[in-house]
């Protein structure tokens, strides 16, 4: 099994997400401890300008893997891809994103390799040496240390915020094409087109500093003092859904799962 650690780079239409950034610098953060190579794949169509720009980040390579079949996103086509991929790279581990796509094929993938898959980690650490990834549970009312045991490749997410893309290294990566075969008939499912919502009228995904109200404001006349708090901060407002379903704050200020989802640096 090759010493390497093999990140997996989310892209829409060749723009490489804030998630894929993060599990770059995790990969670069950790080898750094464990001595493991890095590497990076991207599939797509078209990826050529996306690859060269991972390319300029501290990484032994980056592979492409090329296909019309994989210019839409589908569970069946990236899991069949990228067992290829890993099958030619034979990584120790395969740094994933933290994303609703990943969570849709990921398990498909750990599956056919018979290995771990180990999501939503919160912190790290080497133990004898070992990575040792640390875990929530029962809502972050435990956190739990688990290691792989046994051969790789096993597969590895960090919630948002864990590592910063913004700190990714600078580097020379060299970029390699790498061939799957990959068939229409493998592909079941049928993408349709992305569904782009209109855009917010504020966009919490960028801001550093957020103070977030949800039910324990008990009142709306209590807003007003989250709003003189976030406006000493120089922070944003954001909400649960209770809130901005009671149209006591706006809906573009919700967040979580059917709001928008932030990684800022306090929240």
């Amino acid at each position: 099994m090759a010493n390497t650690i093999l990140v997996f780079i989310e892209h829409v239409d060749g723009t490489v997400s804030k998630a894929s950034w993060e599990a770059v610098r995790a990969a670069q953060v950790i080898s750094a401890h464990t001595g493991h190579d890095t590497a990076a794949v991207i599939l797509g169509s078209g990826i050529g300008v996306a690859a060269q720009e991972i390319a300029g980040k501290k990484l032994g390579k980056v592979y492409t893997v090329e296909s019309d079949l994989l210019k839409t996103y589908t569970a069946d086509g990236y899991a069949f891809a990228l067992k290829q991929v890993t099958a030619q790279v034979q990584p120790a581990y395969v740094m994933l994103t933290h994303t609703y796509e990943v969570r849709d094929f990921a398990p498909k993938l750990a599956a056919a390799h018979k290995t771990a898959l180990l999501g939503d980690n919160v912190n790290w650490k080497i133990e004898d040496g070992t990575l040792v990834l640390t875990r929530q549970a029962f809502q972050g009312k435990m956190a739990l240390d688990v290691s792989a045991l046994g051969d790789g490749p096993h597969f590895v997410s960090f919630q948002l915020g864990t590592f910063r893309g913004d700190e990714c290294e600078a580097g020379a990566a060299t970029v390699e094409a790498l061939a799957v075969n990959l068939d229409a008939d493998v592909v079941r499912q049928q993408p349709e087109e992305r569904f782009k919502e209109a855009k917010a009228a504020v966009d919490l995904t960028a801001a550093p500093l957020i103070v977030s109200v949800g039910r324990g404001i008990k009142e709306q006349k209590n807003i007003e003092i989250v709003q003189k708090l976030a406006a000493a901060m120089g922070a944003e407002i954001a909400a649960s859904r209770p809130i901005c379903d009671n149209d006591w704050l706006p809906m573009d200020r919700q967040v979580g799962s059917s709001g928008q989802t932030v990684a800022p640096k306090m929240y």
